[in-house]
């Protein structure tokens, strides 16, 4: 593995927590997430199913974890099946985990190889009562292509049709709302590095380089500390574009006197990050950008105080909303009576601020929550606010990484350069 080993009690510790979740006599099933084809022999990149390894902390294809905690057998009540290596194998892939690697990083004593599932699966099951089957049920998720999960599930219908099945999803996205220590030392260790990104991109930037270079310099110094690379496609937007929420064609010249809007976050250990900064590319803001400049950041500040324990995500955003009507009518962007009559299903800041301020961290870049859930010590959360304003060519939008604990808040990113002066300085 390209990081350093996790230690295996975050992955035990986060076991005992999912089965005192689990009915009695119940047994679950997780499942690797499979290598993507493209074309030809072609694949892509491997990236493991985030609640496999929030179970194992095992970053290999081919990978099974059957938990069964009322098994009266105590060897089989935590069991890994991997993937068997072989001469052929290890010479076209190279090195797969041998059992005792896979005990030391999941500290799971029962590791079998993946020959052998099915026929525990068949000597377990019967003495269960319910099967746990994973699903992924985030709220933005596609489900286009077919996962290893979907074609367990319908081998588990077919096999076993009178047991009872059950959900995981709604049991993970729980646990993993609120991270532990070792998984905030993680996504903080994924942060200092997205911080040598930016400022390496700050002695980069000039009137004319292409985004797609400012992209390299920060894939460099993501893959130089040890990161995989991006948490997600990363978004290099000058001048209009700066106003495109999703733009990642990241293909242009950037021209004097235009905003870059840079959002981007290295992974690291399969946690993630989430910037957001937006620079001049002469080096200088002009009077009207720094304007909406520090309005967003007076915004963000605000928003920051406000991710709190206790507070609630309507409660916030509908604070949110408050202050950032506030600014956009001493910007010019709206009058008090547009927000007086407007819709209330559409708000009328909504013209210039379409997307959420901000939305749980961790595994994944959009993590599992549940947001019915008051915020507590141990979620973190990015905060992001944005002004979007085409007619100007101005799209600002700033985000930080906020870890809430129960003397208040950590920003994770609070070292990485943000008010504009400061910006400005070290651009010049």
């Amino acid at each position: 593995m390209r990081y350093a080993q996790i230690d295996k009690e975050l992955f035990i510790q986060n076991r005992k927590k999912f089965v005192a979740r689990m009915k009695p006599n119940s047994i679950a099933v997780f499942n690797s997430n499979d290598i993507l084809p493209t074309n030809a022999d072609g694949v892509l990149p491997f990236k493991q199913n985030s609640d496999l390894f929030y179970l194992t902390g095992i970053d290999q294809e081919e990978t099974t974890l059957v938990l069964f905690p009322d098994c009266n057998n105590e060897e089989y009540r935590e069991v890994l099946f991997c993937k068997e290596t072989s001469e052929l194998i290890q010479i076209w892939e190279g090195h797969k985990l041998s059992k005792s690697e896979a005990q030391s990083i999941s500290g799971i004593d029962t590791v079998l190889w993946n020959s052998q599932l099915d026929a525990t699966l068949f000597q377990l099951i019967p003495d269960s009562s319910s099967i746990y089957l994973n699903q992924n049920e985030h709220s933005r998720a596609t489900r286009e292509v077919e996962t290893r999960d979907d074609r367990f599930l319908t081998k588990i219908k077919s096999d076993f049709p009178l047991h009872l099945l059950k959900r995981s999803a709604p049991l993970l996205h729980q646990l993993r709302y609120v991270k532990s220590s070792i998984e905030v030392e993680q996504i903080q260790k994924a942060c200092n590095i997205t911080e040598k990104a930016f400022r390496r991109v700050l002695n980069f930037v000039k009137p004319d380089v292409f985004e797609y270079e400012i992209e390299a310099e920060i894939t460099h110094e993501f893959l130089i500390n040890r990161s995989r690379g991006h948490a997600y496609q990363p978004i290099v937007a000058s001048g209009a574009d700066s106003c495109v929420l999703h733009y990642i064609d990241n293909d242009k010249a950037c021209k004097a006197g235009e905003l870059i809007l840079m959002d981007f976050g290295a992974e690291y250990a399969n946690y993630n990050s989430d910037l957001t900064r937006t620079i001049p590319v002469s080096g200088k803001y002009t009077s009207r950008q720094k304007e909406v400049y520090n309005a967003v950041l007076d915004v963000m500040k605000f928003a920051i105080s406000q991710l709190v324990v206790g507070n609630t995500f309507k409660e916030y955003n509908k604070a949110i909303a408050s202050a950032i009507e506030e600014k956009m009518v001493n910007l010019g962007l709206l009058t008090m009576d547009e927000i007086k009559n407007q819709n209330p299903k559409m708000p009328a800041f909504r013209k210039y601020f379409m997307h959420g301020t901000s939305h749980s961290l961790g595994l994944d870049v959009h993590d599992v929550d549940d947001r019915s859930l008051p915020f507590e010590a141990g979620m973190i959360f990015t905060c992001e606010p944005g002004i979007y304003i085409p007619s100007e060519k101005i799209g600002i939008r700033i985000e930080n990484d906020i870890l809430i604990t129960k003397d208040g808040n950590i920003d994770l990113m609070k070292n990485i350069p943000i008010e504009a002066d400061e910006i400005e300085e070290l651009m010049n």
